[in-house]
């Protein structure tokens, strides 16, 4: 089928696998993803696509605007956007990916919820002994974070400069250090900013374990104790793990500037190891 805008023809391609769920089928939709899609689509500008505003009820794309940038029907894209399509096939996922314009960040997170990751098993650990002597040793504050974004284990430097976080027994989450412990905003320089960014890097790297229920539950905890997590969880952005400056105003060690590193160990995919090298 053919379609134009602005007199530019257009193939769209129809996707006959694409069914509607239905209840009692035991197939799950996937209300999740089509929420990505709708909060894309609605952070879109009619005109950076050529597509004349007018008078729009809604912000952004309409959603057959979107579907032709996708290639895909209107009929398709709205079941995926109201949640109620399944067996997505990884064609159209990328198709939604480039009508979109998503980074890579949110085009690797749209292939999490859309059920299209390796499904092979992940090989069996190493001995983790060496990479947490690596951790101890390194004269940076480091710390090694599992797949929850709970520090496993911390060296000296860092339980001194995160004696809130990491200097503490028992919960020690990222996020719930960052957004429920009083100190925190004052710690971090431009906590605003670096806490939405938290969160946006949180949702795409957890993506692939979405109904953990440890998870789950973390989220759902932030979601009623913090209005600011809310509503950076909310916003749905999705950004990739970055290094770069990290500054703290320090109780006891004054204004500390860090560069920060992030490792992922070969062997140790499911952890990360971070490093914060002192910057002059």
């Amino acid at each position: 089928m053919r379609d134009t805008i602005h007199g530019a023809p257009i193939t769209t391609r129809r996707m006959p696998s694409l069914q509607p769920a239905r209840s009692g089928t035991g197939r799950t939709s996937r209300p999740s993803l089509g929420a990505l899609r709708r909060a894309r689509r609605e952070r879109l500008q009619p005109e950076d696509f050529h597509f004349q505003r007018g008078r729009r009820r809604a912000p952004g794309l309409r959603r057959e605007e979107v579907a032709q940038l996708c290639g895909i029907c209107a009929t398709c894209y709205t079941w995926i956007e109201q949640g109620r399509a399944t067996a997505i096939s990884l064609q159209t996922l990328h198709a939604s990916a480039d009508g979109l314009r998503l980074s890579r960040a949110a085009r690797e997170y749209l292939l999490e919820l859309g059920g299209r990751t390796d499904p092979s098993a992940p090989p069996e650990p190493s001995d983790p002994r060496p990479l947490l002597a690596l951790v101890r040793s390194s004269r940076a504050p480091a710390c090694l974070i599992d797949r929850r974004w709970d520090a496993l284990v911390c060296n000296r430097p860092a339980a001194e400069l995160f004696a809130d976080w990491l200097g503490r027994r028992g919960e020690r989450n990222l996020l719930r250090y960052v957004f429920l412990d009083a100190d925190a905003p004052h710690c971090i320089v431009e906590w605003p900013e670096r806490s939405r960014r938290l969160v946006a890097e949180y949702r795409a790297e957890t993506a692939s374990i979405e109904d953990d229920p440890v998870r789950r539950a973390l989220v759902q905890a932030l979601l009623a104790a913090s209005p600011a997590f809310a509503a950076a969880w909310r916003s749905r952005q999705v950004l990739g793990r970055e290094g770069g400056i990290r500054i703290f105003e320090h109780a006891k060690l004054g204004l500390c500037r860090y560069e920060q590193q992030t490792l992922r160990p070969a062997q140790h995919g499911e952890l990360k190891l971070t490093v914060l090298i002192p910057q002059s």
